[in-house]
């Protein structure tokens, strides 16, 4: 990897939804997000509205129509709610397109210039999978933290103790994995970082395969998975059918107690999806000596798993909209740089548990 990073982490995640007010107060009460700021008609934006949510260093856009042949609404009836767009934070835009461009295999936008009352943002365009794209944004002119066409907020809530965004989960069809980990590493200069097969993430029933890529020592990490064959559907595949396209299955927010943070969020009306007890049973030999009470996890379900650096505790919400699609991760490392390969078969088959009540299996 060059020297100089062109990228340096995620700026925000874009969500297309049917009620980005609804979401946006979910988040906040459910989830400990402070409603940043909003942009709508009031603030001279007259084809949706959206709400800007933040915690620690999340950021989080949620957008909805307000015309009935928007891109958006059109969005949403394909694929439900969903991630539309992962905007990565970039040190120069002009740098930064022009060496994607050299590289060949991703075109980025034209560089477009947004004025507000606090400098100039640029911006250019990139497509990801299915009909996700990267914003790439310029803020190096821009000395707000708030975007243009969006005013301030004051609503804080609470916060439940998330931190930052740890990784971002794309979903692609089977045969397609490898094409778009080599369109990040060839197009973009991210690095492979680890690789799953199916011997590695699978139950009796069903399987995936995964490759995880990062960019600025793990500044930007994007796991990718596609469904490998099973005697049943794949918790994948079954994403692909219900969101009609490859696109964002999970993001993983990270915290530095989890414990505190998912205790907070369960109160807060969030849901997860349920470990069994057994899974309890043998962790100690598993994963050696934890400062967490065995007993505590196993009330809230938290899995866990230990690599050559440390351990991490991690646990999955169930999906967030109507479709099983969506959801999110809650993750704690403990020097662990891994992702959970030795909870995967406790994980995959909580997942089947839901999948079969849908009668997906």
């Amino acid at each position: 990897m060059s020297e100089q990073p062109y990228f340096d982490t995620v700026n925000a995640v874009e969500y297309y939804v049917g009620s980005a007010r609804q979401w946006a107060f979910f988040h906040q009460k459910a989830m400990g997000f402070n409603l940043k700021a909003y942009s709508g008609p009031e603030t001279g934006v007259r084809d949706r509205v959206s709400y800007l949510m933040e915690q620690g260093n999340i950021n989080l856009v949620f957008t909805s129509f307000l015309n009935h042949d928007s891109p958006i609404a059109e969005h949403v009836k394909l694929h439900g709610d969903g991630v539309r767009d992962i905007s990565l934070k970039v040190p120069n835009i002009d740098e930064t397109s022009e060496y994607v461009k050299k590289r060949g295999v991703v075109k980025p936008g034209k560089v477009e210039t947004i004025k507000g009352d606090f400098g100039r943002m640029k911006k250019s365009v990139i497509p990801a999978y299915g009909d996700t794209i990267h914003s790439l944004v310029d803020l190096s002119e821009y000395d707000d933290k708030v975007p243009p066409g969006f005013e301030p907020s004051n609503i804080r809530e609470k916060s439940s103790g998330l931190k930052r965004i740890d990784h971002i989960v794309g979903n692609v069809e089977d045969r397609k994995m490898d094409s778009w980990v080599d369109y990040y590493i060839r197009g973009m200069g991210f690095e492979q970082l680890v690789t799953f097969d199916d011997k590695d993430i699978s139950t009796e029933y069903s399987s995936l395969r995964s490759k995880v890529v990062q960019y600025n020592d793990r500044s930007i990490v994007f796991p990718i998975n596609e469904p490998a064959l099973g005697l049943k559907k794949s918790q994948i595949q079954e994403y692909l059918d219900y969101y009609n396209s490859p696109g964002v299955q999970h993001i993983a927010l990270e915290t530095d107690n989890i414990i505190k943070t998912v205790t907070d969020l369960k109160q807060r009306g969030v849901e997860f999806l349920y470990t069994p007890a057994k899974y309890y049973d043998t962790l100690a030999e598993h994963v050696g000596n934890i400062d967490e009470d065995i007993e505590k996890l196993k009330e809230l379900y938290i899995l866990v798993d230990r690599d050559e650096y440390g351990y991490l505790l991690q646990i999955f919400t169930k999906p967030m909209g109507d479709r099983p699609t969506f959801f999110y991760e809650i993750i704690q490392r403990k020097g662990a740089r891994s992702f959970g390969k030795g909870t995967f078969k406790a994980l995959f088959e909580s997942i089947e548990r839901e999948q079969a009540r849908r009668g997906n299996l």
